[in-house]
């Protein structure tokens, strides 16, 4: 049996987000903790990356499925709002409450030694749009 498909509303956007950011933490040490110690740190960190991509396109299949967006133009609000969120999240912890310089953090935005982030954020921003085209 099917669960009961409700509207969309900001709520689980934000909810989508906090359970994205959440698995992306955990992401994180898993490839500090594991992946780098067994693989070496550009592979582990492209593993990670396509982890943490299969994890965001999860969350918005789901959520989605059990509460369809009202229109394509929502699901671009959400993919834009998780966007900003991460971003935002990304600077705020990185420079604020790590210390750590923007160059440091800027460097996560290239794709050298494996880094996928810039996909990652990619999916962040296009999955809920495609996946609300779909439904």
């Amino acid at each position: 049996m099917t669960p009961p498909r409700r509207r969309f509303s900001a709520i689980h956007a934000v909810v989508g987000w906090l359970l994205i950011l959440v698995l992306a933490i955990a992401n994180g040490g898993l490839r500090e903790s594991l992946l780098i110690p067994s693989l070496g740190r550009a592979p582990a960190t492209a593993v990670s990356g396509l982890m943490l991509m299969a994890a965001v396109m999860i969350v918005s299949t789901v959520l989605f499925r059990r509460h369809p967006p009202r229109n394509p133009a929502q699901g671009w609000q959400v993919g834009i709002g998780w966007l900003a969120g991460t971003v935002a999240f990304e600077f705020g912890m990185g420079r604020w409450m790590l210390g750590k310089p923007c160059s440091d953090l800027l460097a996560a935005y290239t794709f050298t030694d494996g880094n996928l982030w810039p996909l990652v954020l990619f999916t962040v921003l296009l999955a809920p749009p495609w996946l609300a085209r779909r439904r």
